[in-house]
């Protein structure tokens, strides 16, 4: 097993606020990434939690892959966002994709600034 392991935390994005609330919206728009990215989308499930405080709730949702996954947690009291995007290079290096699918998150989520990682993960076959 190797893989490349993405992640981003995302601040004070500035996207439509269906973005950072609407379950449905954060899906399809991982869908339609996934799909570009020409990643193999196998399932999808999100979350929409209630609304606290006054404050709405923020979505937290997975999206399973052929090559592994992709995770979103929003939290729109905060216009923040955290992003992972993992991928196993099982059959063939995913890294390229991988890597332009959370470009392409990141830019819908219009952040001021992100603090982004990157982890090779497993052994080399």
């Amino acid at each position: 097993m190797q893989g490349l392991h993405l992640t981003a935390d995302l601040y004070q994005c500035s996207c439509d606020s269906a973005l950072m609330i609407c379950a449905d919206t954060i899906a399809q728009l991982c869908r339609s990434q996934t799909d570009a990215s020409g990643l193999t989308l196998v399932e999808d499930k999100w979350v929409k939690f209630p609304e606290w405080q006054g404050q709405p709730g923020g979505v937290t949702g997975a999206v399973l892959l052929a090559e592994s996954h992709v995770c979103v947690h929003t939290w729109p009291e905060k216009k923040t966002v955290t992003l992972d995007v993992y991928v196993c290079n099982f059959g063939g290096d995913h890294s390229r994709r991988a890597q332009q699918l959370m470009q392409a998150l990141i830019d819908r989520f219009a952040p001021e600034w992100t603090e982004q990682r990157s982890l090779d993960r497993g052994t080399a076959p």
